[in-house]
């Protein structure tokens, strides 16, 4: 599951983007074990080195909610792809939109995950 962001933002949308960094944190707790790493996105708009930056505070923002959430940050690598993996090599709004993103992946822990209550 991915997360978006905003043009030129960092900041976790509410909503939909919200609730789905919740239900990793029900995830994360219910799987101690668990390790992930949230790699962040920008679009083609913008230099190399200014969207690696903005990947990079993406994939911070969205780390920094879920330990504001209890989860251990040593479980939590981050990195950034600047604009170097589009979902979408368009050049339009639409495919903009769609390549400012995080994404996330389970690096350690994940080969018997249990769901936790209620999901």
């Amino acid at each position: 599951t991915r997360i978006n962001f905003d043009f030129d933002k960092s900041a976790v949308r509410d909503g939909a983007d919200t609730q789905t960094l919740e239900g990793k944190v029900g995830i994360l707790r219910a799987n101690s074990s668990v390790r992930i790493e949230i790699v962040g996105h920008a679009d083609e708009r913008g230099s190399d080195e200014y969207n690696l930056a903005l990947g990079q505070r993406r994939a911070i923002a969205a780390r920094d909610f879920l330990v504001n959430r209890g989860i251990d940050a040593s479980r939590i690598t981050v990195r950034s792809m600047g604009e170097g993996q589009p979902l979408d090599n368009r050049s339009n709004d639409d495919a903009w939109a769609a390549n400012r993103r995080d994404e996330f992946r389970i690096t350690a822990g994940g080969n018997q995950l249990v769901m936790p209550s209620g999901m």
